[in-house]
């Protein structure tokens, strides 16, 4: 291989380690929240610095599939959750 395709590979690698460790650092908590919305089901898993930010990500993860528009991607997120499991991390 090239030297410079080894610096490239190695730049990469090191955004990518930069960037998860950025993302997931701060997050303290992990919440699995599970949505029913007009006949559809769907569950997902998020991380946040609070349990509130980590609730409200996986519970627009998980209407993501399932809600197809904005306005039903609003509708789904001001549903209440079927389930809702957090835990510090």
């Amino acid at each position: 291989m090239k030297r410079s395709t080894l610096y490239v590979i190695a730049a990469v690698l090191a955004v990518a380690a930069l960037f998860f460790v950025m993302t997931t650092a701060r997050a303290k908590v992990r919440c699995r929240v599970c949505v029913a919305f007009r006949g559809r089901s769907n569950c997902a898993t998020a991380l946040g610095p609070t349990e509130q930010a980590a609730r409200e990500g996986a519970q627009t993860t998980a209407c993501g599939p399932i809600a197809s528009g904005m306005d039903e991607q609003i509708g789904c997120g001001r549903t209440a959750p079927a389930v809702v499991q957090c835990q510090s991390r």
